[in-house]
């Protein structure tokens, strides 16, 4: 498997093309019509995360996956023929067994094309791998190392340590050639009373959240209103979690409601951070913490 394919100028083109120079190539791109310039724009690759159509089937990985040999969602790329991954943008592979494709990120540019494997003899190979061509400045970075390592799979294990998984990508000699870590949130799933919102103590014991991971899901109550939204991980930053895409109902808030807070510190929240089985903290971009959530059973 090579990767014989870049993107130039927004087109997929093969190495061959790219030889001739992008600057040719986008000459003759600017002189089609409208009508190719949408064709143009039906090739290009995913630029972004969220131009990968994805479903929530895939995006965990559990203890049951595992004991199945399934490859499949969300793996931070830690290790490449033993060096710490490191680039300008966190790198990462997602496993789509229902596309029977993979997507990613080696660091700065993006990656996409098909996977096989096979359980029973854990067997695992890449092909028709497509890539941007973006110039990558920082020094040491692993983007090519990766290209090439991802070539030279040919067979795959797993292991489960405490709350991460990690998977491991042979070459022919049995080397290790690429290790990845599934950004495991499981501990997230359940029902939550809302204890601290940022500095401020809460006692609303109708103030609290339902959060179910593998569906991408939360629902829950302000204290006021009824409330559902989604919940997104984010491979291209560690631990980054995201809530978006809140829904209430409309009941007029008497004063002093911490309705508002709670919607905002929901959205603001990007890590999450297990202090016990029973209690959670979330945290902004900045590091600020935006909630501390104590596990409950009533729902």
């Amino acid at each position: 498997m090579n990767f014989t394919k870049v993107i130039c100028g927004g087109a997929l083109i093969s190495l061959a093309l790219f030889s001739t120079g992008c600057k040719s190539l986008n000459d003759a791109l600017n002189s089609k019509s409208s009508t190719n310039k949408k064709n143009k724009q039906e090739t290009v690759l995913p630029r972004d995360r969220e131009q990968i159509a994805t479903t929530k089937s895939y995006i965990t990985y559990t203890s049951e996956d595992i004991k199945k040999g399934e490859v499949k969602g969300d793996w931070a790329i830690e290790t490449v023929n033993g060096k710490e991954a490191v680039g300008e943008k966190a790198p990462y592979l997602r496993f789509s067994p229902s596309e029977k494709m993979v997507y990613g990120n080696n660091g700065c540019n993006y990656i996409h094309g098909s996977y096989r494997y096979d359980p029973s003899t854990k067997s695992l190979s890449f092909g028709d791998m497509a890539s941007t061509m973006m110039m990558c400045g920082l020094s040491g970075i692993t983007d090519t190392e990766i290209n090439v390592a991802l070539s030279q799979v040919t067979n795959y294990s797993w292991e489960a340590r405490d709350n991460e998984y990690y998977l491991f990508l042979y070459d022919a000699e049995g080397n290790d050639v690429i290790t990845l870590m599934h950004q495991n949130f499981d501990f997230l799933n359940g029902t939550w009373a809302v204890k601290e919102i940022e500095d401020t103590p809460i006692d609303d014991p109708d103030m609290k959240m339902v959060i179910d991971v593998d569906e991408g899901k939360i629902h829950g109550n302000t204290g006021c209103n009824r409330f559902n939204g989604s919940l997104e991980i984010d491979m291209e930053e560690a631990n980054s979690i995201s809530f978006s895409s809140f829904a209430t109902t409309r009941m007029a808030c008497p004063e002093g409601s911490h309705e508002t807070a709670l919607l905002i510190a929901l959205e603001e929240a990007s890590t999450a951070k297990p202090i016990s089985k029973d209690e959670v903290l979330l945290f902004s971009a900045g590091g600020n913490q935006v909630l501390r959530l104590v596990r409950t059973t009533d729902e």
